[in-house]
C-alpha cells in the first residue's frame, strides 16, 4: 500500500506526440486516448520510463533510484519490485484558438472532478467544487470577470472558440478566478520564465460543458503532414506521405505519483522519504515525452505538488 502520494503536472512547451502506432483512421499516427471518453492521455508506462531516465544517477543515490524503479538489468528484474507507482497523465487544460485573447485554456466539470479526486489521493485540497459547473448548458461557458476572451456579439457579450460561439454563465466568474489561482499555485511551473503564464491564466481560462470540451480535444489537436522525397527526383516516394497527431503546446496534464516502503534490501526508507527524493529530482525539470524528439516535439516541464 502506498505511504505517500503527490500530483505530477506536465506542462507542454512544444507539441507532444505520445502515439499508439499505425491507425486506419483519418490520421495515420494518432495520439493515445482513453477508450471511453476520447480524452488524450500519456500512458503510465511511457511516463515511468521518462521519469526513470531523468533521475538516473550514480553513487548512493543509485541505490535509492533502484529502490524506486526496480533493477535496471533485465536478469535482475525478479529480485524486487520498485516502490514507485505512476498513473496515466490526463488532460487538465487544453488550448483552443480564440477570436479574442489569441487562445483559451479550456477545461470541463468532468476534468475538474478527476483533478479533485487525484488531489484528494495526494492529500491536497482540490481546486473548486466541480458540481458548481454542472449547470452549464450546451453553448455556455464560464470565464473570469477579467477575461481577455470576451467579444461583443450584437447585444450580447460572449466567447468565440474556433468557429463556435458561447454565451456566458456570469454567476460562475468568481469560481473560475479561484480555479485559476489554484492552478497557478499548484500546477504551473514556478520558474521566473513562467510568470506571464501564472499571471494571465485567469484571463485565458474557460470552463466548457463536458460535450463541448470533448469535441475540442477530439478535433482541435495538431495534425502534421510528413513526406519522404526521392533523392533523384525530389518528388514524393509512393506511399511516403503520412500524418501525425500531437497535443498542442500549452496543454497541461496531470497524474499521480505514489510510493511504498522500499523493497530493496540495501535501502531502508519509507515511501515518504523516497517520494521526497524523487520530488527534489523532478520538480521544475524539463524532460522529453513521447516521440519525434529530434524535431523538437515532446518538451514538457514537470511540477510535483505534495503536502
Amino acid at each position: 500500500m502506498a505511504e505517500a502520494s503527490a500530483l505530477l503536472f506536465a506542462y507542454c512547451e512544444t507539441p507532444v506526440h505520445a502515439g499508439t502506432g499505425r491507425s486506419v483512421g483519418t490520421v495515420d499516427l494518432p495520439i493515445q486516448r482513453e477508450r471511453i471518453t476520447g480524452f488524450p492521455i500519456v500512458q503510465a508506462s511511457s511516463v515511468k520510463g521518462v521519469l526513470r531516465a531523468a533521475t538516473q544517477t550514480n553513487g548512493a543515490d543509485a541505490e535509492r533510484h533502484r529502490a524506486l524503479f526496480g533493477p535496471d538489468r533485465p536478469e535482475e528484474a525478479s529480485a524486487h519490485a520498485g516502490a514507485l507507482q505512476v498513473t496515466d497523465l490526463q488532460v487538465v487544460l487544453f488550448p483552443v484558438r480564440s477570436l479574442a485573447g489569441v487562445f483559451a485554456w479550456t477545461t470541463s466539470p468532468a476534468v475538474l472532478a478527476r483533478l479533485g479526486r487525484l488531489a484528494k489521493l495526494a492529500g491536497i485540497e482540490g481546486p473548486v467544487d466541480p458540481t458548481r459547473f454542472a449547470g452549464l448548458q450546451p453553448g455556455q461557458c464560464a470565464v473570469a470577470n477579467e477575461s481577455t476572451l470576451l467579444v461583443q456579439a450584437g447585444q450580447q457579450v460572449g466567447v468565440v472558440l474556433e468557429e463556435y460561439s458561447f454565451t456566458l454563465a456570469g454567476e460562475l466568474a468568481g469560481l473560475v478566478s479561484a480555479l485559476a489561482e489554484w492552478l497557478a499555485a499548484h500546477a504551473l511551473p514556478q520558474a521566473p520564465e513562467y510568470a506571464w503564464w501564472r499571471e494571465n491564466l485567469a484571463k485565458h481560462l474557460c470552463v466548457l460543458p463536458d460535450d463541448d470540451f470533448r469535441d475540442f480535444v477530439l478535433y482541435a489537436t495538431e495534425i502534421e503532414a510528413h513526406v519522404r522525397l526521392k533523392d533523384e527526383t525530389k518528388t514524393v516516394e509512393p506511399g511516403a506521405l503520412w500524418t501525425t497527431e500531437a497535443l498542442p503546446a500549452e496543454t497541461l496534464l496531470v497524474g499521480l505519483l505514489a510510493t511504498t516502503r522500499s523493497r530493496y534490501d540495501k535501502v531502508n526508507e519509507d515511501g515518504r522519504a523516497l517520494l521526497g527524493w524523487l520530488t527534489s529530482k523532478l520538480d521544475g525539470r524539463r524532460v522529453r515525452l513521447g516521440g519525434d524528439e529530434t524535431t523538437g516535439r515532446g518538451a514538457v516541464v514537470l511540477r510535483v505538488a505534495r503536502v
